[in-house]
C-alpha cells in the first residue's frame, strides 16, 4: 500500500482528508478505531479521482454514508473511508425522484412527503443514507427498497459511470448486487406515486411512533442486529432464552427490544462480537436456529 503516493495525488486534486480519524464519530454505534484516512467527496468527479488513485496506489478503499448498520473494528481500518455525504442532491420531477447516494433517509422522505409522493412512508426513522438503503435493501412496516428504486448511478472499480436497471440490482431481504460486485452507488432513481399529503403525514408520524415505542432509540446502536430467520422472529427467539439485559463489557441486549445490541457505555467492537457470539450460540443451543446478523463488520482484524 503506498498511502503517501495516493494522498498526493488527492492534495493535488485539491480534496481535503484527514488522517487517524475516529470511526466512532462516523457510525451509528459510536465504536470502531481509527481509518488511516477520512475523506469525504463532495462530487462524482472526486469520487472518480480518489478511485483511481487508490487502485494504482493498492490503497484499500471503502464508501459510507451514515455508517447506521456498522460494527468496526477496535483497530480501524486500513486505508481510506470515503463519506458520501457530500453527493446529497434530492430532485423531484413528478411521480420520479433522483437523489443522491449520501442523502439521508429522513430528508428524502421529508421532501417526497411535501411534493405530496407516497411509497417511502416505510422508511421514515430507518437512520441511514440512501447509498446504504439501497445497500442493503432496507425496510420496514411492510415495505422495502426494492418496491421503489427503478435505477442506480454506480461507479465500478475503475471510476466508470453507468446506469444500474433495478432487474440487475438482485434486491433480497438485507441483500443486494452491491454486496459482491463492489459497485458504489452515487445516486438512485426512486418511482413513487400520488397521494394525499396529510394522509402520507400521518402515516409517516404513526410509524416514527412505533419506533420510538418499541426501539431503544435513546442509546447508540447499529439498528436490529440480526436478520429475521426463516418462521421466527429474532428478537423473540432472544427474549424467549432471557437474554434481555445480558451485558458484555459495554454492550447490552436491549431491555427493550431484545433484537438490538446496545452500546451502554463504552462498548468496544470486541464487546458486541462477542455478545452476538453469545447469542447465536445460546439460541442454536435452545431452538436450533442460526441467528445470522444483519450488521456489517468492517475494518482490521
Amino acid at each position: 500500500m503506498q498511502l503517501e503516493a495516493f494522498l498526493k495525488v488527492v492534495e493535488n486534486k485539491g480534496i481535503s482528508y484527514k488522517r487517524n480519524v475516529p470511526m466512532s464519530l462516523h457510525t451509528s454505534f459510536k465504536i470502531g478505531g481509527d481509518a488511516d484516512v477520512f475523506i469525504t467527496v463532495s462530487n462524482e468527479e472526486e469520487l472518480k479521482h480518489i478511485t483511481i488513485a487508490a487502485k494504482e496506489n493498492g490503497v484499500p478503499l471503502f464508501c459510507i454514508g451514515k455508517g447506521s448498520n456498522l460494527l468496526v473494528s477496535d483497530k480501524g481500518i486500513e486505508g481510506a473511508v470515503v463519506s458520501l455525504l457530500g453527493i446529497n442532491s434530492i430532485e423531484i420531477n413528478g411521480e420520479y425522484v433522483s437523489c443522491g447516494a449520501g442523502a439521508s433517509l429522513a430528508s428524502l422522505c421529508t421532501a417526497v412527503r411535501d411534493a405530496s409522493l407516497s411509497g417511502l412512508e416505510f422508511a421514515y426513522g430507518i437512520p441511514g443514507s440512501v447509498g446504504g438503503a439501497i445497500f442493503m435493501n432496507a425496510g420496514a412496516y411492510g415495505g422495502e427498497m426494492s418496491q421503489v428504486a427503478v435505477s442506480a448511478r454506480c461507479m465500478d472499480e475503475n471510476g466508470v459511470f453507468f446506469e444500474m436497471p433495478l432487474e440487475d440490482m438482485c434486491l433480497g431481504y438485507r441483500s443486494s448486487a452491491f454486496k459482491k460486485n463492489g459497485f458504489i452507488v452515487t445516486k438512485l432513481t426512486l418511482k413513487l406515486a400520488f397521494g394525499d399529503k396529510s394522509l402520507i403525514n400521518a402515516k409517516m408520524e404513526e410509524l416514527i411512533g412505533r419506533r420510538r415505542d418499541k426501539q431503544p432509540l435513546e442509546y447508540p446502536s447499529a439498528g436490529s442486529t440480526f436478520k429475521r430467520p426463516q418462521g421466527y422472529f429474532a428478537g423473540a427467539l432472544i427474549e424467549k432464552n432471557k437474554l434481555k439485559g445480558v451485558s458484555i463489557g459495554g454492550a447490552q441486549v436491549s431491555e427493550k427490544h431484545a433484537g438490538f445490541v446496545i452500546n451502554k457505555g463504552g462498548a468496544t467492537s470486541n464487546d458486541v462480537l462477542a455478545l452476538i457470539q453469545k447469542i447465536k450460540q445460546i439460541v442454536f443451543e435452545a431452538d436450533g436456529v442460526e441467528l445470522e446478523p444483519e450488521v456489517l463488520f468492517i475494518g482490521r482484524k
